[in-house]
This record gives structure tokens, sequence and C-alpha cells, in this order.
């Protein structure tokens, strides 16, 4: 390929791509067409480097449409948009992806690549690094995956459930990126990421959308070589607890007599007595909440039902904020925010279905039922943050309201841009439409839509791009 620098085989200034984006031998097979790229998925035979690499086609331009929709796909982009310094380069990335210029996109072990192409014809090989797992990360996490089938059975099934991702965090592997972890490298000479970079991360938020062993391969495991290791170890495992319960058989073991050390012994070595051990396992789940419903009715006319489900919200909050406390860098978060009275019986209500608690929850905080079902929709598309949006009217400092409206006019081209009317405050009303859009202080937008009975109520998941978090109101339509 013409143009390249000599330092990392990228394209310089006004470089060509070949037609496959690159000319390092990169290998692009046929696809099943299964993942919706035109067919050009790429995995490879077991003996060569396709299950360690695959190979995306490039997508025909979509207009109007988000570039995730699913909860981990939502989560690469929160890191490519907290780590940019500047948001002018994602806003002509995400037009660039939207409009077709991001060639194809090959997937390896710690980077993604593909050629993308400005307006003036000029393409530039762009790259974006992210560190592999270590083996010994790998290895905690297999052992946990062989500990939990429902996560492999979910991940056959194109979807990353949340447990999967906290349980780990627990065993201290970290599968989604951070803030930083996504670094750019792109014929351009950017310094930091550009639009190139940036429109090749928003392509990569639709691979991932439909298929999450994209990032585990970027995580340094193909398909096949990740299913091959767990039955590995599914294996391994049953034959030493069928060992293990032969021997039990046999014979019963001694009481192990009580071992310790006395504290003033161990005061008196302490520098030089090993480390303590680490900490034992986290359990999977939380746990069962006692059954509080006897044939006894309780004093004071307490609810049995409401205990036992306060309870189950108990134990599951202290096992989150436990796995959150063992994390590596924990000690680095910010502190959470405490939630008022009337936020966390949001929060609560957002956690169950019975009828009869909901509507205890509704009347104890002063709402009708169909006023806390919106703030329950709101809770869950972005939890305080969200509530925050429906219930409180916000005002913005001019300099805050300058930079809503050039977002505003920069998210669309000239003859795509929507008829939309500010309301006052922080609010935009699509003409002729029940739809709007809402800005929020920490700069992203909320997309609503009005019900029937007049209310507005929040239609998808707020975007840094007001385009985007408008295609949601229409998706919903």
């Amino acid at each position: 390929m013409s143009g390249t620098d000599g330092r990392n085989g990228r394209g310089g200034r006004g470089g060509r791509d070949d037609g496959n984006g690159w000319d390092d031998g990169d290998s692009q097979g046929s696809g099943d067409g299964r993942n919706g790229w035109d067919g050009g998925d790429s995995r490879g035979s077991g003996d060569s480097r396709g299950d360690i690499e695959r190979t995306f086609a490039a997508p025909a331009p979509v207009r109007g449409r988000g570039f995730a929709h699913t909860w981990w796909g939502r989560a690469w982009l929160k890191a490519l948009e907290e780590t940019a310094l500047d948001g002018e380069p994602l806003t002509k990335g995400r037009r660039q992806a939207r409009a077709g210029a991001v060639g194809a996109v090959s997937v390896r072990p710690g980077r993604i690549t593909a050629v993308v192409q400005d307006r003036d014809g000029s393409a530039y090989r762009s790259d974006v690094l992210w560190q592999p797992l270590s083996e010994d990360e790998w290895d905690r996490f297999l052992d946990m995956a062989v500990d939990r089938a429902g996560h492999i059975a979910a991940l056959l099934d194109r979807e990353m459930p949340p447990h999967l991702v906290e349980d780990a965090a627990a065993a201290g592997v970290e599968l989604l990126p951070g803030i930083g972890d996504l670094e750019p490298e792109c014929g351009c000479e950017a310094w930091d990421h550009c639009a190139h970079s940036a429109a090749l991360c928003y392509q990569m938020a639709r691979l991932l959308d439909q298929d999450p062993f994209v990032l585990l391969l970027m995580r340094g495991r193909g398909e096949r070589r990740l299913l091959d290791e767990l039955q590995v170890r599914s294996v391994a495992r049953a034959s030493r607890t069928a060992g293990a319960d032969g021997e039990a058989a046999d014979a019963e073991a001694p009481a192990p007599e009580a071992s310790g050390v006395p504290a003033e012994a161990a005061f008196a070595v302490r520098d030089s007595l090993p480390p303590l051990p680490a900490p034992p396992p986290l359990p999977g789940e939380p746990g069962q909440a006692p059954a509080l419903d006897t044939d006894t009715d309780p004093a004071g006319g307490a609810d049995a039902d409401a205990l036992e489900f306060l309870a189950a919200d108990a134990a599951a909050r202290a096992l989150r904020m436990l796995s959150e406390a063992l994390a590596p860098g924990h000690e680095h978060q910010p502190l959470e925010t405490e939630l008022t009275v009337h936020q966390d019986a949001v929060r609560l209500a957002a956690a169950t279905s019975d009828t009869r608690l909901l509507a205890r929850l509704a009347s104890n905080t002063g709402r009708e039922r169909a006023e806390l079902d919106r703030a329950v929709q709101a809770w869950r598309y972005g939890g305080a943050a969200g509530l925050a949006v429906l219930e409180e009217e916000w005002t913005p400092e001019p300099e805050a309201l300058t930079r809503a409206e050039a977002a505003l006019h920069s998210a669309w081209e000239d003859d795509d841009r929507p008829r939309l009317l500010p309301l006052g405050g922080a609010r935009w009303s699509l003409a002729d439409t029940p739809a709007q859009l809402r800005y929020a202080p920490d700069g992203r937008w909320w997309p609503y839509r009005e019900t029937p009975d007049g209310h507005w109520t929040p239609a998808g998941p707020p975007d840094q791009d007001p385009a985007a978090a408008l295609a949601e109101v229409s998706a919903e339509g």
C-alpha cells in the first residue's frame, strides 16, 4: 500500500487501500453471512490464523440509526467517548461510519483494523489497540465459566448477560474496556482519537451487538479455542470430582486439629510473616431470603412478602458491593452516591413485578401507579441520572446551551436535519411528531415519546449523539 510511514505499517496521508484495506498479508476468508454484514465474516481453519483473526466486510451506509443497542455495545462506546479529549472527531467519526466510509474490519487479539475513507477520497489505515488478557486472567475466567454453564450458553446465543461480566470481575478479570483502554493508531498521525479511529470504534460497536465472541477474540481467545478449553476443563473437573467421591467412600477422614498462632507471637514477627492469603471466592449468587410466611400473623401488621423482598434486595446489593470492593482498581473508583428515599423506592420498583408491592411503593412515595411506571422506565435506562431527566427541570447555563445547540446542528447533514423546536430549558421537540429530545447536564441526549394520555416517557437509553438518541424514538414508533 502506498503512503506507509515505515514505523508500524499504517497508511500515510492520502494513501489508498487495495481492496482488502491493507497489504500486510491479513487473511480474509469467505463468511457464512449469519451476522448480517454481507457474508464477510471470516473464521478461518483451526490449524491456521483463522481462529485468532476474523474479518468483517464493510456494511452498506446506514442513516438515522444508533450504533449500539446492547448494554455491552454501549459500554464499548462509553469507553471511547469518555477517553477522547475532543468531541469533534467523535462527531465526524459517527458521520463516516453512517456513510459507509469504514472498510472491512479485521479483529485480532489486542487490535482491530480497518481502512477509513474521507470525503475527498483519501484513505487511512486506522487501528485501535486494547491489551489482551494474560494467561493467568484467562485461567481464572475459564475456571469461573466452567462453574457456571449458563454463561457459555448465553454466549452461544450471542448474548452477554451482566452476571457474566460481574462474575468475571469478581474473579479479577475485566471483560469490558474502561477509560483509556482503547488506544488509537492512525495513518493520519493524530496523537489522540481521530475521526478515523472513532469511525472504526462505532463500527466495532455494531459487530459487538451481533456477536460478543468478537469482544473475547480481541481479549485473546477465538471462539473455537475458547469452547475447546472449556470442554477440556469440564471433563477434567468431572474426573476429579468422581475420584474424590470414591476416596471419601473408602474411609472417613479424621477431623483436622485446630491450628493458629497466638496474637502476641504473630505481632512479634510481623515483619517476617508471609503475606495474608487471598480472600475466599465470592458466592455465585446472593443467599436465599428467609421465608416469613407462617401460620401466625406478624405483630403490628407487618407485610411478610414486603420484608422478604427487602431481605432479598439487601443480599443482592451486598454481593454486588463486595464484588466491586474486591475488583482490581476499586480504590480508584468514585464513591457511590447515596440514594434518596424517593430514588430508592424507584430502584426497588424496578426490581419487582409484584403488583401489590408496586402499589405500596407508589402510594408511600406520593405517586400514581402510572407515574411510578414512567419513573421505573427512566431508572432502567439510566439510574438516578435518568430519573432526574424525567422529573427535574434543568435550565443550562448559556455556555452549555451553546454546546447543545452546536451538537444539534452538527449531528445531521443539511439535507437530513429534522425540524427541532426549542421548548425552553434543555428540551427540543420534533415538529409534527410525539418525539422529544432532552439534554442532560452530563452532555448526553435522552429520547422521549408522548403517550396517548399526554405524558412524556423515556423511549430509549441516552446517547452522546442527538441523532442516535432521536433514532431510538423512531425505532420504537
